[in-house]
């Protein structure tokens, strides 16, 4: 599955709010220019009635046939004509050559009948349309700039006041991400009167405490099971070792056998545990500059021997004198369970490759013709099927060791060799 692109918070918002903002404008400005369109020409209309009415009740009382003349020569837009024949008001929209423009513009004509001196004529006014026009378009484009600069502030003040508002949020984020359960460093969120960050922290804080109790328990039980094996463990050993030196006959001396391996897988299990719950105390504090390639020379005889049981051969490739700031202790921990684990998990007649680059060290090894679960291979009791022997604690001490040490542990397979990696 590719990975997921995430966006913060705040930002999805104000781009759905944006996103409806656009919308909203590209419905609302078309329905406002309409909208003033008509309401302008209704109001035009109403002008034109309201001049016709005007007319009618002040002026055509007192008309003759020669003040109409006199009427028409000076009114451009204000006309008496024959009677047309129009019985009712009449008001039509219409484009006509303008004079003054030389050219053909809009306009909205009222035929009126009226009646001077006892004759019937036809009353017509008429109004310029496009000034209406020129004008509805300015207030359209006055809404829009309004409607623009006022989703502009809304953007520019939410993400002005959110530094604020959400630094309690962002604050349990951090962390949370930073909590590490077996630090006894409970985290402390800031205090906020913002309701839902406020019972947000609080169910965090009741589910730490919760697990932290939980994870404390398990880890006194397992350390006090550890100390509590090592006596019985070690009375176990001595009485099969006192069977040994009996006359005993090949089946008993196969079960004795049998019960010596256990108890010493036994044995190597206790230790590792004792060790995980040390490590995890933080009781290896102390730091000093250790050479991993003479750590390596020093124990290669001895690791020539536990992979000479199984016919493993060992190439040891030290190109980089690699030098660390480390705990002795776990750093022999960390190299040692690296190769031992490379010979427990090999094939028979196979090949261990031990390798020192700038600020890393490689340990490869032949086995399983596969590659192994990433996602469980540093997990506790892991195995990977190809040894009976081991304890199933030696990767997740390997892993232990590089995070509280600061440094990084990886596996990859090629070439038919599982690699281990750790870079310093």
């Amino acid at each position: 599955m590719g990975k997921m692109n995430r966006k913060k918070l705040l930002s999805k918002t104000t781009r759905d709010f944006l996103v409806l903002a656009a919308v909203i404008l590209l419905i609302c400005a078309p329905i406002f220019y309409f909208v003033s369109q008509w309401l302008f020409i209704y109001e035009t209309e109403e002008v034109l009635v309201q001049h016709k009415n005007a007319f009618i009740n002040q002026s055509s009382r007192n008309f003759t046939p020669e003040d109409i003349k006199t009427w028409n020569r000076y009114n451009l837009h204000f006309t008496i004509m024959p009677d047309m024949g129009v019985t009712r008001d009449s008001i039509v929209g219409t484009v006509i050559e303008d004079s003054t423009a030389e050219e053909k513009e809009p306009f909205r004509i009222i035929y009126a009948p009226v009646e001077i001196a006892g004759k019937k004529y036809t009353y017509t006014e008429k109004i310029h349309l496009l000034e209406m026009e020129r004008m509805v378009f300015t207030i359209a484009g006055m809404f829009t700039f309004i409607l623009l600069v006022l989703f502009i502030g809304i953007v520019w003040l939410s993400k002005k006041t959110a530094s604020k508002r959400w630094k309690p949020f962002y604050d349990t984020l951090d962390q949370i991400h930073e909590f590490e359960i077996d630090k006894n460093k409970p985290p402390h969120f800031l205090e906020t009167d913002i309701d839902e960050f406020e019972r947000l922290n609080r169910s965090l804080e009741a589910l730490i405490e919760k697990n932290t109790a939980i994870y404390k328990s398990q880890r006194e039980f397992v350390e006090n099971a550890a100390h509590e094996l090592q006596t019985p463990l070690a009375l176990f050993q001595n009485k099969i070792d006192t069977l040994f030196q009996m006359r005993l006959d090949k089946d008993q001396t196969r079960v004795l056998g049998a019960l010596s391996r256990d108890v010493a897988k036994l044995n190597r299990l206790n230790k590792n545990l004792l060790l995980l719950s040390k490590i995890e105390h933080e009781i290896y504090l102390e730091k000093t500059c250790i050479s991993v390639n003479g750590h390596i020379e020093k124990h290669l005889d001895f690791f020539t021997e536990q992979a000479g049981q199984k016919w493993v051969a060992i190439n040891v490739q030290l190109s980089q004198r690699l030098e660390i700031e480390a705990n002795p202790v776990l750093a022999e921990i960390l190299i040692n369970n690296l190769v031992l684990n490379a010979i427990r998990h090999n094939r028979t007649e196979g090949n261990i490759i031990i390798r020192t680059l700038d600020r890393e060290l490689m340990v490869l090894n032949t086995g399983k013709a596969e590659p192994l679960p990433i996602e469980k291979l540093f997990g506790r009791f892991f195995s990977g099927g190809a040894s009976a022997n081991g304890s199933g604690l030696g990767l997740a001490i390997i892993r232990k060791i590089t995070e509280i040490s600061g440094w990084k542990i990886s596996y990859s397979y090629y070439n038919d060799f599982h690699c281990f990696s750790v870079k310093f």
